[in-house]
């Protein structure tokens, strides 16, 4: 569903990503892993048509997006759970989701207000709170309930549970678990390299812009070398 081949993408001189490659089939589920500063929210940036690609090709269902602005990206079928999350603190809880809802580029339309509530009981009980007023917890169950509001074909997470609670980690784990279930691709990037590894399908680690391993999450759990080469666990 998603590919990028060779993708070279630059911040002023500094060359950040070095003729990146990788796929994505549909309903599948790809973790991102380095550690800070090497270029993984560059990747996402760039593919979402927020900093352009210097060259090289981004690639959705076999059609070249490379360079789309965001707005249609997103109109594709992708949502998008930036780092920061993103919500409107002026909005309340309701405002938030039901400004995002509509159906997805295919008609779907399976993630209704309702089902979001569902997923995330603690939001029903904070409809009329604004964005502001929320823990940084809900704060990210709001702006993952938003981005499902879409009915996107692939959901983005960008350190969907950095500087969270464990009891809310564990919560949002959970319901990247239960998305995973319904179909949609998803794209992960989390510090928890563990975490990461146990909810997708393949991951690809990046250092200094360059993919230097990639593979099956469940042989990468185990290939300790690497993982202490790249990540220093």
């Amino acid at each position: 569903m998603l590919q990028l081949d060779g993708v070279n993408t630059y911040y002023g001189e500094s060359h950040i990503l070095r003729g990146v490659s990788l796929t994505l089939p549909e309903g599948s589920a790809l973790g991102l892993l380095g550690r800070n500063g090497m270029g993984k929210t560059t990747l996402i940036r760039t593919l979402m048509g927020y900093v352009r690609a210097a060259s090289g090709r981004v690639s959705w269902n076999g059609r070249d997006v490379t360079n789309h602005a965001p707005e249609r990206i997103a109109r594709l079928g992708v949502g998008y759970v930036p780092e920061g999350r993103g919500i409107f603190p002026n909005l309340s809880v309701r405002e938030n989701l039901v400004m995002a809802a509509r159906p997805g580029p295919t008609g779907s339309a399976a993630w209704t207000f309702e089902r979001v509530m569902q997923t995330f009981p603690r939001l029903s009980e904070r409809l009329s709170h604004g964005g502001q007023q929320l823990s940084g917890g809900e704060q990210q169950m709001l702006a993952i309930g938003r981005a499902l509001m879409t009915n996107p074909q692939l959901l983005i997470l960008d350190e969907a549970t950095e500087g969270l609670a464990p009891l809310v980690v564990a919560e949002i784990w959970r319901v990247i678990a239960e998305v995973r279930t319904t179909g949609i691709s998803t794209l992960i990037v989390d510090r928890n390299h563990h975490a990461v590894l146990a909810h997708t399908d393949r991951a690809v680690l990046l250092e200094k812009g360059l993919v230097v391993a990639s593979g099956a999450s469940s042989e990468l759990a185990r290939d300790d070398a690497t993982l202490a080469r790249y990540l220093g666990v």
